[in-house]
């Protein structure tokens, strides 16, 4: 019987559910009323629980197990392999410390109910997503995932937030219409829509219809790309995260964005299989839109001033080294993007909480009233420290190990110019990542006598200990899984050297 693997899918789901369907007698929002505590231990026990079947359930072995028939040839199917491992693995680690993080935070939001309410709903279909065995049950979850997600956007009701709501929602349904799409032409002429490594494709009929399929399955990268913040369907990442609580800006840049990655994977990698698309035009294109996006994202940010605006734009830039890795179609480069899957989620939420933290504890959004915020918060802006570090891919970080293949991936891919072209690009990048995140550790430490701002001569004031915790151990995996990344490179090495 397998069907216990579904148990982190339904547990978490069930649980958000009641809680939106659920009244609570006290006023929420003072960490003094009764019920805050109530929801805080509910919601945090659901997490623990949830995290733990989801890790025993993917490195419990192979498995699989069918919940209904959706048509006659068309099962809502999940399976645990080796891709699903990974995605399931750090999501949990991130969404349980993001929410501990959040029942500090959310004080300052009100409206805590609805807010864990949807963050457990989300959970439960992030798994759905993560065990999603074909490429219907992935489709499925993945509209479920963007529609249940919209309303921590819009979380505190204002008309910025409601249109950025709209915007994610409007960028992201038509993503998503895309990869659908192409799953029409897929049905037609693949074997079976389950994931196989390597594809399913009929070659016979591909060599038939190459065209038509090559434009189909360029469709679904761009759409699945909107997700994970590849241009042209980026607009609603800047739109969204200044106006989310911290807690979802979060889990939205480190982990949502990586539904996107997740659908693309399964597509060209399990679908499709990467030796159709192997010196095409797709693969010309798709790198070039990557690292066009990885560029321009850098330098939306370089310009922005807004603190999680400018974060918001680093994700475009960070997801597309992903997508590039990806597109090379070649081992080195799929290690590295997953390796960056991985590091990108931690060091990402990392810098999102910290920009958190300065909104709650001193009400500050913009680059340029951080100055001096290290001499009130000087663990805080170590955190924010090691993970910016990490995210330009200052060694031994984790971010320069996921770099180093990336780079080295490209050099070695049968890619033409891309070849030389994919290194620039990322070393560009990387300068404007320092550009536009280290001067908040210098000025935050530094600030000078004419620009130390009000927080110069101010007491030191940690958050409490249910934001920090969580945003120092997340710092401090930024720096482990750099120190220590073999066993990880191994696994993910091996799992690579099955899709070629």
């Amino acid at each position: 019987m397998n069907g216990w693997i579904l148990l982190p899918v339904f547990l978490p789901a069930i649980a958000g559910i009641f809680l939106l369907l659920t009244s609570f007698r006290e006023h929420l929002g003072k960490t003094s009323d009764p019920d805050i505590h109530k929801l805080h231990l509910f919601t945090g026990a659901v997490l623990v629980v949830s995290a733990v079947l989801a890790i025993a359930a993917a490195f419990g072995g192979e498995r699989s197990v069918t919940l209904f028939y959706l048509m006659k040839d068309i099962p809502i199917y999940f399976q645990v392999d080796g891709v699903s491992r990974i995605f399931i693995t750090f999501t949990s680690v991130v969404w349980v410390a993001v929410g501990i993080y959040a029942f500090v935070y959310m004080t300052h939001e009100g409206e805590e109910k609805r807010f864990f309410g949807f963050y457990l709903l989300v959970y439960g279909i992030l798994m759905a997503l993560d065990l999603a065995g074909n490429l219907v049950t992935l489709y499925f979850f993945y509209e479920l995932m963007t529609l249940t997600s919209a309303p921590m956007v819009l979380h505190n009701g204002s008309r910025e937030a409601i249109m950025a709501a709209l915007k994610y929602l409007f960028y992201s349904l038509c993503g998503a219409y895309m990869g659908l799409f192409g799953m029409f032409f897929l049905y037609r002429y693949c074997d079976t829509l389950t994931f196989t490594p390597g594809g399913t494709l009929n070659m016979g009929l591909a060599q038939e219809h190459s065209t038509t399929l090559l434009i189909a399955v360029f469709v679904m990268i761009l759409g699945f790309g909107a997700k994970a913040g590849m241009l042209p369907l980026h607009a609603w990442l800047p739109a969204a995260h200044p106006v989310a609580p911290s807690p979802a800006s979060a889990v939205f840049s480190g982990i949502l964005v990586k539904g996107g990655v997740l659908a693309v994977i399964r597509t060209v990698y399990y679908i499709v299989g990467p030796q159709f698309l192997r010196g095409t035009w797709v693969q010309t294109a798709w790198m070039a839109i990557a690292l066009f996006t990885v560029f321009m994202g850098s330098m939306l940010a370089y310009r922005e001033s807004v603190f999680k605006k400018r974060l918001a734009y680093s994700t475009v830039s960070q997801v597309s080294y992903i997508m590039f890795g990806l597109s090379l179609l070649s081992p080195l480069g799929v290690t590295g993007a997953l390796l960056h899957c991985v590091f990108h989620a931690v060091i990402k939420t990392v810098l999102f909480l910290t920009a958190g933290v300065f909104l709650f504890e001193c009400g500050k959004t913009r680059v340029s009233e951080l100055s001096g915020i290290g001499k009130r918060m000087p663990k805080t802006l170590w955190c924010y420290t090691f993970a910016a570090l990490a995210l330009v891919g200052i060694p031994p970080a984790s971010g320069f190990v996921s770099k180093w293949y990336l780079a080295t991936g490209a050099l070695k891919a049968d890619v033409g110019m891309f070849g030389w072209l994919g290194p620039v690009v990322l070393l560009i990048s990387a300068l404007l990542t320092a550009g536009y995140l280290l001067p908040v550790t210098m000025k935050g430490f530094f600030p000078g006598k004419e620009s130390g701002g009000e927080m110069e001569n101010t007491a030191v004031q940690e958050p409490a200990a249910l934001m920090f915790v969580p945003l120092a151990v997340l710092a401090a995996l930024t720096v482990i899984l750099g120190v220590w990344p073999n066993p990880l490179i191994s696994y993910i090495s091996q799992l690579v050297s099955g899709l070629m």
